[in-house]
């Protein structure tokens, strides 16, 4: 996959949107289809500087046709954990193609970091959460860099843990916004076939929410949708979504020169 153009001498500024933008835009957009509002907000430009944020796991094709029919240039970020089935990898390819998405790109965790404090990589074993921390939390900060808004495919029916999940929310003084926040399995169904979507090549083993290989169970007839993620763990999320993670507040220790792929 090619990597897009480097956009240099990006300049952090205050955050430009509060929990007062997020009210008004919950209350603006009630009850208008995800797809309009999507368009309607990259046609204005009231969003800044925008990406989406894909994990290109068994729903995320869904958003990303809803984002590429509206504006296929808005950037797309994918963080590659360096634990990811190499079936994750193959789809993200296959739906950049498919759906013509013009910008996507790739962070990586900090090989020095790795080299830290997971240099036999067999952290996600005894540690989830810090295996979570330096493979996907911290990248992804680096990449939020120079970012005033960015979109998320997380949906409330997946877990309790995600209920009651508003479209737009204020998250490390950037706008976080969930498209399908109130959209349920049924419907996501629908847009798959009525799109002619591709799907995850291990949807149809029984993995109904894909994350890194070593993390990622089979999920039984009855169970939580998400119940396959660090089964046996006391988790239910990687981080990126947790308001009390430290890096959802500070971007930490960013390596000398980073520069956002985007």
């Amino acid at each position: 996959m090619a990597e897009p153009a480097r956009q240099r001498d990006v300049i952090e500024t205050a955050p430009a949107f509060t929990q007062a933008d997020a009210d008004r835009l919950n209350a603006r957009f009630e009850g208008v289809d995800a797809g309009p509002m999507l368009a309607e907000l990259f046609a204005e430009g009231s969003l800044g500087r925008v990406a989406v944020v894909s994990s290109f796991g068994t729903e995320s094709a869904v958003l990303l046709h809803l984002v590429a029919k509206a504006d296929p240039s808005v950037p797309v970020v994918f963080v590659d954990t360096m634990k990811m089935f190499d079936e994750t990898l193959e789809y993200r390819d296959t739906l950049i193609d498919a759906l013509g998405l013009e910008n996507p790109s790739v962070v990586q965790p900090d090989p020095d970091v790795l080299a830290a404090k997971d240099d036999n990589g067999l952290r996600w074993s005894w540690d989830p959460d810090g295996c979570c921390e330096i493979r996907k939390v911290e990248p992804l900060a680096r990449a939020k860099q120079g970012l005033d808004a960015w979109i998320s495919g997380r949906k409330a029916f997946q877990s309790v843990t995600r209920q009651n999940l508003p479209r737009f929310e204020i998250e490390d003084g950037r706008l976080k916004i969930n498209p399908l926040g109130d959209w349920d399995k049924q419907r996501l169904e629908t847009y798959f076939e009525e799109h002619d979507l591709p799907r995850h090549p291990l949807e149809e083993q029984g993995y109904l929410s894909v994350g890194c290989a070593p993390c990622t169970s089979k999920v039984k007839p009855g169970e939580d949708p998400r119940a396959g993620r660090w089964r046996g763990w006391d988790k239910t999320e990687c981080g990126i979504h947790s308001p009390n993670n430290p890096q959802n507040g500070d971007e930490g220790d960013l390596p000398p020169g980073y520069e956002p792929a985007f």
